[in-house]
Parts: structure tokens; sequence; C-alpha cells
């Protein structure tokens, strides 16, 4: 075991920033690959589409998304030679197989949001700054 800013890395998994599996991880937890994945589980979307769809993207966002997935064979770009051009996205085979855990994570959102939206506002009442009227003096 090594150390690095007194915490230790651990070799063999996927807490080491050289490990295949953390950049994966990294691609897949990150949440405009979610929301693009969900937008394309039922088939191929123009680039204009996937940003009417995804609210709250960027198109610089969106492009570099699509571009490293595209890089992990997540997702497929075809472009089709029209005037104009049209570009189109679809998962791959691979992309295909992350509907199911995707799926399992978005279940537990909704069946979890009321407890989660619970906490976060006692822990913010529990946290809110004193109020003016609250002051000594």
């Amino acid at each position: 075991m090594v150390t690095t800013s007194d915490r230790p890395v651990l070799h063999g998994t996927d807490y080491r920033a050289d490990c295949p599996a953390r950049h994966i991880l990294d691609r897949i937890g990150d949440r405009w690959t979610v929301l693009i994945v969900i937008a394309l589980w039922d088939g191929e979307a123009r680039f204009s589409e996937l940003l009417r769809r995804i609210e709250g993207i960027s198109q610089k966002m969106l492009t570099q998304t699509l571009r490293g997935l595209e890089r992990d064979g997540l997702v497929r770009r075809t472009v089709h030679p029209e005037v104009p051009i049209r570009v189109e996205y679809a998962l791959t085979e691979a992309g295909r197989t992350l509907r199911g855990p995707l799926r399992a994570l978005q279940e537990w959102a909704l069946a979890h949001v009321g407890d989660v939206s619970a906490s976060q506002d006692a822990y913010d009442r529990a946290h809110r700054p004193p109020d003016s009227t609250d002051r000594d003096g």
C-alpha cells in the first residue's frame, strides 16, 4: 500500500487514478452521460433533439460528452451525406448494456426521492445561518 497526501492508495482497485475501470466508472457516473444514455434508450437521435431533451446541458457539454461516449464505444455517431448533413447518435451494443443498471438507479431515485428530500430539508434547517433577529446585541 502506498500513501498519497496521507491517504492510502489501494492497488488493484477503482480508487487508483490509473485504473482503467475508474475511467469507465467516471464516464458512466457522469450526470450528462446518464441523461444521454436515457435519451437514447429508444433509438437514434439527432444532436439538436438531444439538446432539447436534456434540459440544462450546453452545446459544448453535449458535444464533449458524446465524443467521450463515442471514444469509449458506448455511442455510435452516424453521418448521413445529405444537404444539410444529418448526424445521428445511437447506443452501441455496449451502450445498450447500460440500460439495466441505469434503469435500476432511476427506479431507486424515484423510490427514495421523498426520503432524500426530507433529509435535505432537515439538514438545511439544522445548518441554516442564524437570522439577523437571532443575534445578541
